[in-house]
């Protein structure tokens, strides 16, 4: 199955990014992107380039850039609490910055070499950086930060965590191609409110309409259509459970100008209603 490619973006002042999953199940989602991506996870299947496994609570692993991989899973360790997923984000050009301002950090750099493959740690370790990546979501940006490199320099030192994947099947190459979809899906992931046309796109990514068509298809798997769709959707997501603004505020803000076309949409990719989403999660 070919990976599909997963554009993050960073949030205004952050040179890293934390994402807290709560879901009722983890969906297989065969992927890839060129950031590194330490994740926690609780009960499942993992799948890491040509690496399959069952995990249990408390399973961390460290994924280098480039490197398909999913998390699956359909039952609860706890039937009446959410999956709970912690996953961070970050590049290795802010581990070579953190190197080259601050040489105590250097450690850093070699960890992420050693996680070109996958790399997943040991049981004392998990145990001993978990309390540090769950008191995370309740800080401010600034007071994660050192946490964060806190942890990193633990998971450094542990010399029982083993490789995931086999050599030949490590990471993707990233190509001008693939480069050229960064720079669109930046100027998407930056204005999925506004009516974006086709044209636009196809502008900046140098093609012609019917080529920006199958280039965009070939690399996310997705239409332009459906891939702003998804950004829009997960975007009132967002705002249905961190927020008290109306549906309908949400609906614009995510830019929908109709509100009918929103709850049809919605419906259609979360199999509720927005109502009913921000009931289940507020």
């Amino acid at each position: 199955m070919r990976p599909q490619y997963e554009h993050l973006t960073l949030s205004p002042g952050h040179s890293w990014q934390l994402l807290w999953r709560e879901l009722p199940e983890l969906p297989f989602l065969w992927h890839y992107h060129p950031e590194f991506e330490l994740t926690l996870n609780a009960r499942g299947q993992r799948y890491v380039g040509d690496h399959l496994a069952d995990f249990s609570d408390g399973d961390l692993i460290l994924l280098g850039p480039n490197l398909p991989h999913t998390w699956s899973a359909s039952e609860r360790i706890d039937a009446g609490q959410q999956m709970l997923a912690v996953v961070v984000w970050f590049s290795r050009d802010w581990l070579v910055q953190l190197q080259t301002s601050l040489p105590e950090l250097g450690g850093l750099l070699q960890l992420g070499k050693r996680a070109d493959r996958g790399l997943q740690f040991s049981a004392a370790a998990a145990a001993g950086v978990r309390p540090l990546m769950l008191r995370m979501e309740k800080l401010a940006p600034a007071q994660r930060l050192p946490l964060l490199l806190e942890l990193l320099l633990l998971l450094a030192q542990d010399e029982q965590a083993q490789p995931l994947a086999s050599v030949a099947s490590a990471s993707i190459a990233v190509d001008t191609q693939r480069q050229r979809m960064g720079r669109v899906l930046d100027y998407m992931h930056a204005h999925f409110q506004a009516a974006l046309s086709v044209a636009l796109l196809a502008e900046r990514a140098a093609l012609s309409v019917g080529a920006f068509h199958r280039f965009f298809k070939r690399h996310t798997q997705l239409t332009v259509t459906a891939y702003l769709a998804q950004l829009r959707i997960g975007s009132a997501c967002q705002q249905l459970i961190q927020t008290d603004k109306t549906i309908g505020v949400i609906a614009q803000e995510a830019g929908y100008r109709n509100l009918a076309h929103f709850n049809r949409q919605f419906r259609a990719a979360k199999g509720v209603s927005p109502r009913d989403f921000k009931k289940r999660y507020r």
